[in-house]
């Protein structure tokens, strides 16, 4: 009995709405709200339920990557405003302007959810291709961002014209007198696109390489290539972003060409002192025929110069005629035949060593060879092991390497030679003076 008298209270009241038609007009929309709000939950929990349970699937993995960007999530939330669109009709007592202006405000806020959704599934598509084996060497992070950049312009557009009840055609036609406009604002936006182009074209630049900017303060891995940036993570692990139209405009030094190469150069070279250099004596000879690295280099060597002194004659006897071994020759064949049986040097590149144009610091011997490895630090321990070994081994060949004097060799070579003393005057004299 209690039920019956509230739905016969209830349909009364009801009834006596339609003497109020604002009253019904507006419970009507507030039922209207409540029914799309209940029906997107519902369509929000089916939606992301169900790609969760595909998800699980192994060939239907992609669903978890635009579960993940909320692809579902935002076109679930398109439900209540269709609802609403929809439903308007249904509203009693609703007039035609009030029911035209709220479908227009619903179909906006679709047209805004359906364009958030687009723009996840842009991030998705992103996310998927940066799994792929193409994502090392060509980055497509730039084209994405320039694509969601054009579907906000679009969709910006087409949203303010569903509020004023325009065609879209009349604001693209306005903006047509704003080109000059736009082209001033989102200048570095065109420039960065088009260096962007053309940077992945001419495969200069990949996510992953060691470049070196000086001029932009840049040494280190490039960790993202954005549109209007490219984030370079330094040594020191500061980040630097760099506009990406300066990397066409300005040069910039790729290590990549000697990470695919398998070895990275060593170039660096030894002074000797030239004081110390000399020919080798009979006793130093033989001394360094027995040195594993030299005895084949000293037999020719020795078998050559043997056969150019006897072609001379008799002016051979002259000490300026004949040629002989010198101490730097050989330091220079040993240092090469060391690089060239050296584990860690790549047997397949270059290898030399080479006598520069003598200076006031000495005569330098550069060392050029590539390791076997392109790590930095296995780099630098092949590269110190070297140079200690070649500079320990210079006094075997009567060799320095050329200092330049410091405070204690001053004070070694005054202890070493004391300065005279003057001989103090006697006083007669000093009257006399």
């Amino acid at each position: 009995m209690d039920i019956q008298r509230f739905w016969r209270d209830a349909l009364d009241l009801w009834g006596t709405l339609d003497q109020h038609p604002l009253l019904h007009a507006a419970l009507g929309l507030i039922v209207l709200l409540l029914v799309s709000l209940l029906v997107g939950r519902l369509a929000r929990f089916l939606i992301l339920h169900s790609t969760r349970l595909l998800g699980r699937q192994q060939a239907l993995r992609w669903l978890d990557d635009l579960r993940h960007n909320k692809v579902f999530h935002r076109l679930a939330q398109t439900t209540p405003s269709l609802v609403v669109q929809f439903g308007l009709k249904l509203v009693p007592e609703l007039s035609a302007t009030t029911q035209h202006f709220l479908g227009n405000v619903a179909l906006a806020v679709t047209l805004l959810f359906m364009t958030r959704a687009l723009s996840c599934l842009l991030d998705a598509l992103l996310d998927i291709y940066a799994r792929s084996e193409h994502a090392r060497t060509r980055s497509i992070k730039g084209y994405m961002q320039l694509a969601k950049m054009m579907l906000w312009i679009f969709a910006a557009i087409v949203i303010v014209a569903t509020l004023i009840d325009r065609s879209p055609l009349l604001l693209l036609s306005g903006l047509g007198a704003m080109s000059a406009v736009l082209l001033l604002v989102y200048k570095d936006t065109l420039l960065s696109f088009v260096a962007s182009v053309q940077l992945t074209s001419n495969d200069m630049l990949h996510v992953g390489d060691w470049i070196e900017m000086p001029q932009a303060g840049a040494d280190g891995d490039v960790v993202d290539i954005t549109l209007h940036t490219v984030k370079v993570q330094n040594f020191d692990k500061t980040i630097v972003s760099i506009p990406t139209w300066r990397l066409m405009s300005e040069s910039f030094r790729n290590y990549r060409g000697m990470q695919q190469s398998g070895g990275r150069r060593i170039k660096r070279s030894l002074f000797i002192d030239a004081a110390g250099v000399r020919f080798l004596s009979p006793d130093e000879e033989q001394r360094l025929g027995q040195v594993r690295l030299l005895g084949d280099y000293l037999a020719q060597k020795r078998q050559e110069l043997h056969h150019w002194n006897e072609a001379l004659g008799p002016v051979a006897e002259l000490s300026a005629n004949r040629r002989r071994l010198t101490n730097i020759g050989t330091f220079r064949a040993f240092a090469l035949a060391y690089l060239k049986n050296h584990p860690n040097v790549h047997p397949n590149m270059t290898c030399m060593v080479r006598q520069m144009q003598t200076t006031a610091e000495g005569v330098p011997l550069e060392i050029y060879c590539f390791t076997t490895t392109t790590v930095w630090a296995e780099y630098e321990r092949i590269q110190g092991d070297i140079f200690d070994y070649l500079l320990a081994v210079l006094p075997e060949f009567g060799l320095s390497l050329y200092q330049q004097p410091s405070g204690n060799d001053m004070r070694a070579g005054l202890a070493a030679r004391p300065l005279p003393q003057s001989q103090p005057r006697s006083l007669d004299a000093l009257s006399e003076a």
